[in-house]
């Protein structure tokens, strides 16, 4: 049954069964292990922060996109948030009908939705984000603060190397 096993269990099982096949166990490792921390963190955030203000972790993500850019258009909010325009258009219902976003269309261009905060959104972030962050510092209270800087640092370069971000750098580099 998956999920009733520990990592360790886990992790020797990978092992036996690919042996003898030409695999970066390494690279494997690193990217199993991003993939477990990540749905970790995320889970943990939920159960301990977010459930209990009612939003799940894709409609904190949207109201903190928000927040940090200020009136956002739709598409810009799904790219941030990595996430489908059919699905942001479900979160924003939610949000909008709990009174924490609002949408309006563009003077310019009327096929484009802009997204603001209320200002409901702006006090429930405001009051929220400490403790989000409180948990996010137990997430990394076992790292040494060397390790903080080196894991967030990994981290950015993986994300910016899958994103194509440092593949561009390279190219503008070599014009």
């Amino acid at each position: 049954m998956a999920g009733s096993h520990t990592l360790a269990e886990t992790e020797r099982q990978v092992s036996s069964l690919l042996r003898g096949m030409n695999i970066d166990f390494k690279a494997m490792t690193v990217v199993s292990n991003l993939f477990r921390a990540a749905n970790a963190a995320r889970n943990h955030l939920e159960r301990e922060v977010l459930s209990g203000n009612r939003l799940s972790w894709t409609g904190f993500v949207v109201l903190w996109v928000v927040w940090v850019w200020g009136e956002c258009e739709t598409r810009e909010i799904a790219e941030e948030v990595g996430t489908s325009k059919a699905t942001l258009t479900g979160v924003l219902k939610t949000l909008e009908r709990d009174k924490l976003v609002a949408k309006r269309r563009s003077k310019s261009d009327g096929r484009l939705v802009l997204v603001t905060l209320t200002g409901d959104g702006k006090r429930l972030m405001t009051r929220i984000f400490p403790e989000f962050n409180k948990q996010e510092v137990y997430l990394v209270s076992s790292l040494e603060g060397s390790e903080r800087k080196g894991t967030a640092d990994a981290l950015r370069k993986i994300t910016l190397h899958a994103r194509g971000d440092l593949a561009q750098k390279g190219k503008k580099r070599k014009r």
